[in-house]
This record gives C-alpha cells, sequence and structure tokens, in this order.
C-alpha cells in the first residue's frame, strides 16, 4: 500500500495520507479520493462508462464533487466500487468551503430541486416535432423557392438547437430517475433528431464539466492550433514558437472558422471518425436513421444533392446559434493549468452567466445559467432559479465572483477575450 500506510486491527481499514494519493497520479499508476475512501483505479479505468479520460483526470486527487455531481445512481454505482477500495484517508480535513457547498447540495435534495416538471420536457420535445413538422409543410406546399427555402432552414436551425439543449438535458441524466431511460432518451434525440452519437458526446462533454477550461484535460479549449484562449497558453505557445496560426487576428478569424464551420465541418469528423474506431453500431444505426429520415423527406422534393446542402445550410445556421451560446460563458473567463480547486472555486473561476429572461432561458436551453449547471450538472435546468439564490449567497461568503452579464455583452466577450489573448501571444512572439 506504500510506506507509511498502516492497518487497524479494529477495523482493518488501511489508513493513508494524502501524500501517498498525490503520489498515484500515473498513467499506470491511479488513486482517486471519494468521501474520504480512497480507490485504485488504474486498471479499471478503461471499463469506466464514461471513458478512462474523465475519471483519470483525477488521478491523485480528491474526486468527491465530481462523483457525486455526475452520478444519479449512487448506490448502484458503489457496488462497483467496493473492489477497487485499497483504504481510506487517515485524518481527513474538509475545508469550510467544500463543507458549504456540501451544505447548498443538501439544501437543493431537501428542497425538492432534483425533482422534475415532467411536463416541461414533454412541452420541449413536443416543440421541436412541431417544428420539424412546420417546416416540412412549408417545402411540401410551397417549393423550394428562395422564401420558403430560407423560412424552412431557419425553422429547422431552430428545432436542431433546441434538439441539442434537448439532448443535453438527458446526457446529464437530469430527466428520468433510471439512468438507463436517461441513455435511451439521449440516443433517441442526438442520433434519431440530430445525426450525432450520444457516446462521443459523453466522452467530450464530461470531460469539459469535471475540469472546465484546464488545459489538456477540457477538450472544449484544446484547439491551440486555430485559435490560442487565456492567458497562460498565449505566453507558452509563444515562447516556444509553436503554432502558425496568425493569432493576433483570431478576433477576426474566428467570424470565418468559429461559428459557421464548427458544427458542418469538425463535429462530423469527429463523430465519425470517433463512431467508426470504436465500432459503435448502435450509435451509428440511430445517426443513420435521422440521415433516412431527412433524404426520405427533402429527397424527392430537392433531389439528393439539393437535400443534402440544404441540410449542410440549416446546420451551418444552427452552427452559429450552438458557437455563440456554448462559448460566451468559458472562453473570456481562467483557462489555465490544473492547480487542485475546490468544485466550487474551478467552476466559479471557468464560468459566467447570462441574465435570466423568458427569451434567453428558451435561447440558451437554460445555459445562462452555466454556474448552476456545472455546479450541479444532473439537476432539472428548470429549478436552476431556485438555486441561483443560494449560490450567489455561498461565493458572497467565500468571496468568490458570481458573474451575470446580459446576452450581448457575453457574446461580445468572445470577441474582447480573443483579442487579447491573441495580442498576449503576439507580444511575447515579437519580443
Amino acid at each position: 500500500m506504500g510506506k507509511g500506510a498502516c492497518i487497524s486491527d479494529a477495523t482493518r481499514v488501511v489508513d493513508i495520507t494524502w501524500d501517498q494519493v498525490k503520489q498515484h497520479d500515473k498513467v499506470e499508476d491511479k488513486w482517486i479520493v471519494i468521501n474520504n475512501n480512497v480507490y485504485d483505479i488504474s486498471r479499471w479505468a478503461k471499463r469506466h462508462p464514461g471513458g478512462a479520460r474523465i475519471i483519470s483526470h483525477y488521478a491523485g486527487e480528491d474526486a468527491s464533487e465530481a462523483w457525486t455531481a455526475f452520478h444519479n445512481d449512487k448506490d448502484y454505482v458503489k457496488k462497483f466500487m467496493k473492489p477497487l477500495q485499497v483504504g481510506r484517508i487517515r485524518d481527513p480535513n474538509e475545508p469550510e468551503i467544500v463543507h458549504d457547498f456540501r451544505e447548498i447540495r443538501q439544501k437543493a435534495v431537501d428542497m425538492g430541486l432534483f425533482k422534475v416538471n415532467v411536463w416541461f420536457y414533454i412541452a420541449h420535445i413536443a416543440h421541436i416535432l412541431a417544428l420539424e413538422a412546420v417546416a416540412y409543410f412549408v417545402i411540401s406546399s410551397y417549393g423550394i423557392g428562395w422564401v420558403p427555402y430560407l423560412i424552412a432552414a431557419v425553422i429547422l436551425g431552430t428545432a436542431q438547437s433546441q434538439a441539442g439543449w434537448s439532448q443535453h438535458d438527458y446526457g446529464h441524466l437530469s430527466v428520468f430517475k433510471s439512468s438507463k431511460m436517461n441513455h435511451i432518451a439521449h440516443q433517441f434525440v442526438i442520433g434519431h433528431l440530430k445525426g450525432a452519437s450520444s457516446h462521443w458526446w459523453n466522452f467530450r462533454h464530461f470531460q469539459h464539466h469535471a475540469k472546465p477550461n484546464i488545459v489538456r484535460k477540457d477538450p472544449d479549449i484544446n484547439l491551440p492550433y486555430v485559435f490560442l484562449l487565456g492567458k497562460v497558453l498565449p505566453v507558452q505557445w509563444a515562447l516556444k514558437k509553436r503554432g502558425f496560426a496568425p493569432y493576433n487576428w483570431q478576433q477576426h478569424y474566428f467570424f470565418l472558422v468559429g461559428p459557421p464551420l464548427l458544427l458542418p465541418t469538425y463535429f462530423h469528423f469527429e463523430n465519425i471518425y470517433f463512431i467508426v474506431k470504436r465500432r459503435d453500431w448502435g450509435d451509428m444505426f440511430w445517426m443513420l436513421s435521422f440521415f433516412v429520415k431527412h433524404f426520405a423527406l427533402y429527397g424527392p422534393i430537392m433531389g439528393g444533392w439539393g437535400a443534402f446542402w440544404f441540410y449542410m445550410f440549416f446546420r451551418c445556421l444552427e452552427s452559429h446559434w450552438f458557437t455563440w451560446v456554448t462559448q460566451m460563458s468559458h472562453i473570456p473567463m481562467d483557462i489555465d493549468h490544473d492547480n487542485g480547486r475546490d468544485w466550487l472555486t474551478m467552476q466559479l473561476k471557468s464560468t459566467c452567466n447570462v441574465d435570466p429572461s423568458l427569451f434567453n432561458d428558451w435561447f440558451t436551453g437554460h445555459l445562462n445559467f452555466q454556474i448552476e449547471h456545472h455546479l450541479f450538472p444532473t439537476m432539472p435546468r428548470h429549478n436552476y432559479i431556485k438555486i441561483k439564490p443560494l449560490v450567489e449567497s455561498l461565493c458572497k461568503k467565500h468571496k468568490l465572483n458570481y458573474q451575470s452579464k446580459t446576452l450581448y455583452a457575453a457574446f461580445a466577450d468572445i470577441i474582447r477575450s480573443l483579442k487579447s489573448s491573441g495580442e498576449l501571444w503576439y507580444e511575447v512572439y515579437h519580443s
């Protein structure tokens, strides 16, 4: 068990120090701590349902809050964890900020904020299907002239954006009590309604939640050959003379290669590569069902290539919507290497909100409550507004900056941040 570990004859539990845990942060030797219990995940990580990377990001660290945040079937999961336990932390020390956050989470449980309003999600799916039906009605009734073509494309782009927020709910296990039912619904929504892979989304997105804005751990900021984000990477890349993009112009070419191309090109490639590499034929079936439906509906009216370019057009419209909304809460925030911060501090440093309103809530799929979502990812999104005052009070107590902006300011800050990072790179590179 390592030098310094001792075994209590009364409890037969191995006592392990934090110094020992921190030594086990290697690729082939990984320990994590959950609720003061120490687990050896060295071999098991590859079997982790959420992927090896996300759990490995916590090697040598306390993963208690991440584990609690991501699992809504904790008693079931604990059965698989027992054989992995190698001991327990000796003399655990719970910082006040961790204690206070756990109290807030318990208050949320007591207030019933993890309970679902079923009609909210039924209505949300219904309005997506209604939008799809209206778009088909416009094309089938009025032909493919420019006016009906544009109207139908905007409607389908809206439907796709809203389906994106919907699959996000099921992917985070925030709708059904059963994880299995959430996974089935997630495959249907992201696969059949959007033509993407549920496992690919889980693989990417949960890494982002586990270590948001952390270099080499959050895939959402891993675009250094195109964009350099934050204040750390621009300096490092400039000093090493790495990269080839004119980063001091990235706030300009963002409009050309970011919003219009992220979904139609980069995400398509990632999805296909991921499915083929993993031979995930289940996800392949659901993804193909989307394209079969699309070409069956629009192929007879537009022809094969016409239906293809129609798809790419409304996907491009959706891409603008998706990119601005998903990046507004993170790109302008701290982006750094892993500093081992507690869960609350890590999320607040890397995340900001957009002011709530009926339009903002709908337009962003409640991702304008990004802080609350990151702290409680399995909480149904219609309850974020209820937990918000408690989170603000906790942040005030611990002097953490709880940022909330207008939608326009949040969008503008993306460009300001890109400009600032690009100028920093340029100054260091040419110094």
